[in-house]
């Protein structure tokens, strides 16, 4: 790798497959910078959805401030508190499940465009699309939707189920579908084409291809860019190796060799058989993507937003989630409703604590320069009511949020008002957002 090659977002190339790196010192040397000098990393917007909605008693905290109360559902919370804030009384007045799961990134409840003409969407652009258009150029991939449920058929409302398997829009009627298997994903974010992936020796890692150009690299940089880039290439390796062994168990070795020597196997395509696996998967996904800067948009359905995923793996709950949320306030529902939450909440616990380990120079890390929205598109499975929805919002967006609190906003202040100021954060300039009356300045 010369030096002409190096760029402010450096890349390992080999046969089929490329990798981008994270901001390291010697990219910045080679654009004329000093050794104390290091790249601006950017801001990244980050989405995380749950389906069903939640047990309201047992989700809203007691108190305002940074010393507000967390409450039961939001004490998975507790290790990352000062990372993250509530954020009460945003709402969208969509309904039902379809309707819902459309404005959560929209603010616009999904509803027919005419009468007569059914399951025809009408409601505008979502936030990742919105912000991924208008920034558009900067990063390889766009923007990145991923999932966990393939759609679901049937209706409601006249409106068809399969909307709501995604949150994300182009336009009142092109839906953004999310990616569920990891393996596309991971070919995605590495530039292995369908084309490329058949060069590929079936039991090769993606690291196998480019770690000429890494030792390049590894010997050209500074003690810091070593560190930086062997924890990172650690990192693609477990993330690798955990989809292989995930979907094919006996491909691997129990004990991998140094990094200079990888051995590992590509994965093949597929489901992970545990939901807890599933997310992890992903979620590192996204976690890398944003690390190399291969995308600045991210956006992953955690369940489909009328998602009847059976959570009996967690202890004290039966059932399928959606049934459970229609709980008529009956104690034997309500209580794994709220395990089932946690268990949500503590998944945004997981990616909270993964981005506060990448430095990314300046003394920040990848979760100081990012901004991330979590919630349902629903309070209350029970009603379908859709005020005060359970929000959080994990990060520093590079010194512009100031995290750590519970932020109760006027009463119906429209989701979209959240939606424009986020959008604001990433740098697009715009007067409104589709419901949008305006900004939110406490953030």
């Amino acid at each position: 790798m010369s030096g002409k090659q190096i760029s402010r977002r450096a890349v390992l190339r080999g046969a089929g497959a490329t990798i981008a790196l994270p901001f390291l010192e010697v990219t910045n040397l080679a654009r004329g910078a000093t050794h104390s000098q290091t790249a601006t990393a950017p801001v990244r917007l980050v989405t995380l959805f749950h389906p069903n909605g939640v047990y309201p008693q047992n989700w809203d905290p007691i108190g305002e401030g940074s010393d507000y109360q967390l409450s039961r559902i939001l004490q998975p919370l507790a290790p990352v508190k000062q990372h993250v804030s509530v954020i009460s009384n945003l709402g969208t007045g969509a309904k039902g499940h379809v309707g819902a799961t459309s404005a959560f990134l929209t603010g616009t409840p999904l509803h027919k465009k005419a009468a007569g003409r059914i399951n025809t969407p009408h409601m505008g652009t979502s936030l990742d699309q919105f912000v991924a258009e208008k920034i558009a150029g900067t990063t390889s991939v766009p923007s990145l939707e991923v999932g966990t449920e393939p759609p679901r058929s049937g209706g409601e409302n006249g409106l068809a189920i399969s909307f709501a398997n995604t949150v994300s829009w182009r336009s009142d009627s092109t839906k953004v579908d999310p990616e569920i298997e990891p393996q596309a994903v991971f070919d995605r974010l590495f530039g292995v084409s369908k084309k490329s992936r058949q060069q590929l020796e079936d039991d090769a890692s993606v690291l196998d291809y480019v770690l000429e150009d890494a030792r390049a690299l590894h010997k050209r940089g500074t003690a810091a860019d070593r560190r930086k880039l062997d924890e990172f290439l650690t990192s693609v390796r477990e993330v690798e190796a955990r989809i292989a062994r995930n979907l094919n168990p006996s491909s691997l070795e129990a004990d991998w060799k140094p990094l200079v020597e990888p051995e590992l196997f590509r994965p093949e395509a597929g489901i992970p058989p545990t939901r807890d696996e599933h997310i992890r998967q992903m979620l590192d996904l996204i976690t890398l993507a944003l690390q190399t800067d291969t995308t600045r948009v991210a956006t992953f359905m955690m369940a489909h937003g009328f998602s009847r995923q059976n959570f009996t793996f967690l202890e004290g709950v039966k059932g399928d989630h959606h049934s459970i949320s229609h709980h008529k306030e009956d104690p034997e529902l309500t209580e794994p409703y709220t395990i089932v939450s946690q268990w949500y909440v503590s998944q945004l616990v997981q990616l909270v604590e993964r981005m506060a380990t990448v430095q990314e120079g300046n003394g920040r890390t990848l979760l100081d320069n990012s901004m991330i929205l979590y919630g349902s598109a629903l309070k209350n499975g029970n009603g379908h009511t859709t005020h005060n929805l359970p929000i959080l919002l994990a990060g520093g967006g590079a010194g512009q949020l100031n995290p750590g609190r519970r932020i109760v906003l006027p009463d119906e202040t429209p989701l979209a008002n959240l939606h424009l100021t986020l959008a604001g954060k990433m740098g697009v300039e715009a007067e409104r957002f589709n419901t949008s009356t305006g900004t939110i300045t406490n953030l």
